[in-house]
């Protein structure tokens, strides 16, 4: 035993000796370098810098966004991995292998800028908020204290403050999240503590069996949500929708009577406007109205569908959203304005969210600070470290105007329109029969979902096989849209309804000619299935 232990400190030694002789690019020896120089050079690293950002213009921001280009470069995961080389090591590595890491990251990468990406509800680019995302990784600060971030807490609040009026407040509170997730968790735990604030101090145990009520197509987040917090999966009560996705206030009425019979107490109704799938509104006005009689908060995930308060045309799908008690809202999708930007909105007044959040931490939240301490806000959120997000949305607003964003919104619709239009021209692309909307008018939002039916499969839509059949084209379709590189669009079953596609038009790069392109590639795509 003693001779191991004499070999593993050897061992160690040499280790030792081997780092403190490790010999850096200046030829000197660690040890022997002088402590009052930094490790970082500054000359190198700037250098380097600039190289990589010549890489990302060119694979990102040019080949990223050119339709000659493919979206994507697919490789096996296996393969990616040799590729990529992804182990760390000890020492190392000089600045041409790290230059090629770089390029090689961007090109195996997806494209999301690519006017061909159509697989998400993010994707596309705006310059002037790409600049300030740059701005705020290399400013490399932290939103909770005004000392060390007195631009961006100015910022954060002037940006609310207009999306606030957008809803249609004059006052409110609000804040930026990490995702439309965890903003609409907020909106449940905010909703919870006004409800029973003792839940901060006692926790849940103190609590009556509460209930929430949301649609099935509502974001899977109010779910999540329920469980992280406590409340329980059980629940979360789904109201019924209509065939467009949308929650029938009738039947929240009586579940709400329901559940109160049932000795729950219901606190929380959570719409949407633009449902993840169909893009479904909810109707907020007529949901007001039996949030006021019950006396439940009322939540809107708006993070797909805000947007469209910013254009005088289509801000009437959501009427009534002033009369909710918190709206979620995420720029980062149909504004372009990249991620992550997510928005909580609130109409309170009276700090709830530091009341509820707060845990008065005295080494940040120093009480006798030289300014106004209102302007740290940190204990508003549950995070410490949090991210500035604000900087993408206001340098892109400030470039555009809120004209130049609801033309951005009003372009989408117009694209969502066209593709109807030219899919009900064209053979075998049969939208979901449950959008009534498409068939006899015209698309409630941008999200256009259909199946593509290929020529061995039309006319049989009565034989026994034929859903079976059916639901494996998307998959296929998509593998070799993949492979190929030529574009990417998500799919989904919903329901009782087999895979089908679902495209999102909303990129300001977004052209006709790329409608156009996107039921061509489909066609080529499927027509041998």
């Amino acid at each position: 035993m003693f001779h191991r232990v004499s070999v593993e400190a050897d061992l160690c030694l040499l280790r030792f000796i081997h780092l403190l002789m490790h010999v850096r690019a200046d030829k000197r020896p660690l040890f022997l370098r002088d402590l009052n120089e930094p490790l970082i050079d500054h000359a190198e690293g700037q250098f380097f810098l600039n190289e990589a950002f010549k890489i990302i213009m060119e694979e990102v921001l040019s080949n990223g966004t050119d339709i000659k280009q493919k979206v994507c470069e697919w490789k096996e995961p296996e393969e990616l991995a040799l590729l990529l080389d992804l182990g760390v090591r000890e020492t190392g590595e000089p600045r041409d292998k790290l230059l090629q890491r770089v390029r090689d990251v961007a090109k195996y990468s997806i494209k999301t800028s690519h006017p061909h990406f159509f697989n998400q509800q993010y994707g596309g680019v705006d310059y002037h908020s790409l600049a300030g995302r740059f701005l705020t990784e290399a400013l490399n600060t932290n939103l909770f204290t005004y000392e060390v971030a007195p631009v961006f807490v100015l910022m954060e609040n002037e940006v609310l403050r207009g999306l606030r009026q957008l809803v249609g407040w004059t006052e409110g509170d609000g804040i930026f999240c990490p995702g439309g997730s965890t903003s609409n968790m907020y909106a449940m735990n905010l909703a919870r503590y006004q409800r029973f604030p003792q839940v901060k101090s006692q926790g849940v145990w103190a609590l009556p069996r509460l209930s929430i009520f949301t649609s099935p197509e509502s974001h899977y987040s109010v779910k999540k949500s329920a469980a992280f917090l406590g409340i329980g999966l059980d629940n979360v009560i789904f109201v019924k929708v209509d065939d467009r996705g949308r929650m029938i206030p009738e039947d929240l009425d009586e579940k709400i009577e329901l559940s109160k019979s049932q000795d729950a107490v219901p606190f929380l109704v959570s719409c949407t406007s633009g449902t993840t799938v169909q893009g479904g509104f909810d109707p907020l006005e007529h949901i007001a109205d039996i949030c006021d009689k019950h006396k439940l908060w009322m939540h809107v995930d708006a993070c797909w569908g805000g947007s469209v308060l910013f254009s005088k045309k289509h801000r009437h799908l959501m009427k009534g959203v002033d009369r909710a008690n918190s709206v979620a809202w995420n720029p980062h999708k149909m504004l372009v304005a990249g991620l992550q930007c997510s928005a909580l909105l609130l109409k309170d007044t009276t700090n709830l969210l530091k009341q509820c959040h707060s845990a008065n931490a005295t080494y940040l939240f120093q009480q006798d600070k030289f300014y106004d301490v209102n302007l740290d806000i940190g204990d508003k959120s549950v995070q410490c470290s949090r991210k500035v997000d604000c900087l993408k949305l206001w340098l892109m607003w400030k470039a555009v105007g809120s004209t130049g964003l609801e033309e951005r919104v009003d372009k989408a619709f117009i694209h969502a329109r066209y593709l109807v239009e030219q899919m009900k021209k064209r053979e075998g692309f049969q939208l979901l029969s449950m959008v009534i909307s498409y068939i006899l008018h015209k698309p409630d939002f941008v999200n256009v979902c259909f199946w593509f039916v290929p020529p061995s499969l039309r006319g049989k839509e009565g034989t026994e096989d034929y859903q079976e059949k059916l639901a494996k084209v998307a998959p296929v379709i998509k593998e070799r849209m993949m492979k190929q590189g030529t574009m990417m669009v998500g799919y989904q079953p919903l329901g009782n309804k087999v895979n089908f596609f679902r495209v999102t038009v909303f990129s300001p790069l977004l052209s006709q000619k790329d409608m156009d392109f996107f039921l061509d590639e489909i066609e080529r795509l499927g027509k041998d299935l």
